[in-house]
């Protein structure tokens, strides 16, 4: 005959400092642990859900309960939204801490106010060029110097 033993004899043993080690290594208990609105959702979604059931299993035919109970329905969406408020809270990312990388942010900036003040300076604008492609070469326009034209030959006669 096969020895029959206990569930209890059968359990593993924890001590605190065991199930404490694990809390800190699990992220999911951590943020748990940490964020009190998580909490909150997920006891609203037990009490719901437990509300929900006992509303369902009152002895009545489930499948009328389920189309005419107008409670159960409010039960359920209930227990929905709040798991579905749990389940956004733990799939977002923790918030780390901030690093200190602002340089994108400070070049663009600095882009952007370099560029309005091209755009609204001409004579900014006239300096950046220059330094750019060189000082612009002044140019005079002097229209040719006319000869004046010959007085018109007198008509050579055919002698």
């Amino acid at each position: 005959m096969a020895s029959r033993t206990s569930k209890a004899a059968k359990a593993v043993a924890f001590n605190p400092a065991d199930v404490a080690n694990m809390a800190r290594a699990n992220p999911y208990i951590q943020r748990l642990i940490d964020d009190a609105t998580l909490r909150e959702n997920v006891q609203k979604a037990v009490e719901s859900s437990r509300s929900a059931y006992g509303r369902l299993s009152n002895g009545k035919a489930p499948g009328r309960v389920l189309l005419e109970d107008k409670k159960l329905h409010r039960n359920l969406q209930d227990a929905l939204e709040a798991l579905r408020d749990a389940t956004v809270a733990l799939t977002d990312a923790p918030k780390a801490a901030r690093k200190r990388r602002r340089w994108g942010r400070r070049l663009l900036i600095l882009g952007l106010g370099a560029t309005l003040a091209l755009v609204s300076s001409e004579t900014l604008r006239s300096k950046v060029l220059d330094t750019l492609f060189g000082a612009e070469e002044e140019f005079e326009y002097t229209p040719p110097t006319t000869t004046p034209t010959p007085p018109p030959a007198a008509p050579v006669s055919a002698a």
